[in-house]
């Protein structure tokens, strides 16, 4: 059984995005390696499902933009990844887009990228990113998986996203992980969904949070964290409000700060 928070935040403030930001291809293990490399200790990625029910890394609907799917899959194959089995997407090239130094890096499965964190003491916060039409079940099942892989852990991973029915999923899977509402902009009753959901953090576009949002936040029990924040004046701006955690590209640029916040 995961363990609850009970009230504590055990998390650093400083979090890498897609693991590495930019220095490496996004959502692949080697990104990890990158950023844990420069010191980091708490990693972001997006998780969705093969057509076959793998949880694998992937913040695109489609795959065209991080892989060679459409050299490998050829014309007039579907080039949405929840659309192929797992045994397809594994055959994928995730690392020459990116550079040649990367090229060969396959798609991790959520286990890999799961089994790496435990093994080295990381943290993990994973946005659920269903393929449309999935999003009840992709938060059902990932919460299942994340709750298989860190049983018995002391710190759980932090399942966040932007799908309100993925949380509801995760929340019916397994109530006892934390879960966060990702916002791109503050819509009519953000909060009390956050609540209802019984999240433990709002996850906002760093522009979004102001003096009064943070406070409203904060007053209803919540922490603040904050994406996608790649300079020191925005990093400094929220820290001065008080936010709980910085997701950022800039590995190389901010320091991996390894303190926690309560």
């Amino acid at each position: 059984m995961t363990k609850p928070l009970n009230g504590q935040w055990p998390y650093p403030r400083w979090i890498a995005h897609r693991g590495a930001g930019k220095l490496a291809p996004e959502n692949t293990l080697a990104a990890f390696r990158v950023g844990a490399a420069l010191g980091w200790r708490m990693f972001e990625c997006d998780v969705k499902l093969s057509l076959d029910g793998v949880p694998f890394l992937l913040h695109d609907d489609t795959l065209t933009r991080t892989s060679n799917a459409q050299q490998a899959l050829g014309a007039g194959l579907s080039a949405v990844a929840g659309e192929h089995p797992w045994g397809t997407l594994a055959l994928l090239d995730a690392g020459s887009w990116h550079s040649p130094a990367f090229s060969g890096e396959p798609l991790p499965t959520f286990e890999a990228i799961a089994r790496y964190c435990l093994n080295n003491n990381f943290f993990l916060n994973i946005e659920i990113k269903p393929t449309p039409g999935t999003e009840y079940h992709t938060g059902q099942a990932v919460a299942s998986h994340a709750a298989r892989l860190w049983h018995g852990a002391d710190v759980p991973p932090l399942l966040t996203s932007f799908d309100v029915p993925a949380l509801e999923g995760a929340l019916q899977a397994q109530p006892n992980l934390p879960r966060g509402l990702l916002l791109d902009r503050l819509w009519m009753g953000w909060l009390e969904t956050a609540l209802r959901l019984g999240c433990v953090a709002v996850v906002c576009d760093h522009t979004l949070w102001d003096a009064a949002s943070v406070t409203q936040a904060h007053s209803a029990g919540l922490k603040t964290l904050s994406y996608t924040v790649n300079d020191e004046p925005a990093a400094q701006r929220l820290l001065a409000l008080g936010v709980d955690g910085i997701i950022s590209d800039r590995v190389d640029f901010f320091p991996a700060a390894t303190t926690t916040v309560g």
